[in-house]
């Protein structure tokens, strides 16, 4: 199982990032997907990903986070992400994301590999965490 964490401080109050985060078409547009459909909980993700072409299917998930989804179906074997929200003080918040996942090798091959998937998935983190900071400022 490999994991990517990302934290960052928001100058807003752990509400605030919480709506924001609600609005799932906007947040997980805002990590740069190409194309985001959200359908209840269940969300399509489509993404460049070096040469390949990544499909995911997502499902929001009830878990001990403010934020928590799976993949119902993609070329991981099993990835999930979970979003947490902490208040720093009373008007900045942290908001820690983290992703585990496990490559199917039968499928990815040698197009993808761990390193790859980190490094996109950490981009993808902080320009999610870069939209909340510019969507909450006052």
């Amino acid at each position: 199982m490999q994991s990517v964490t990302v934290s960052r401080r928001v100058d807003a109050p752990p509400e605030r990032v919480r709506a924001a985060m609600g609005d799932l078409e906007r947040f997980m547009l805002a990590a740069g997907f190409t194309e985001v459909t959200v359908d209840g909980d269940e969300m399509h993700l489509e993404n460049q990903v070096g040469l390949a072409t990544v499909t995911l299917d997502l499902r929001v998930v009830d878990a001990d986070a403010d934020l928590a989804y799976e993949q119902a179906d993609g070329f991981f074997e099993t990835m999930d992400t979970e979003y947490r929200v902490e208040a720093v003080g009373e008007e900045a918040s942290e908001v820690t994301a983290t992703t585990d996942f496990a490559l199917d090798v039968t499928l990815v091959g040698q197009i993808l590999d761990s390193t790859v998937i980190k490094r996109q998935r950490r981009h993808e983190l902080e320009k999610q965490f870069d939209w909340l900071a510019e969507e909450l400022e006052e």
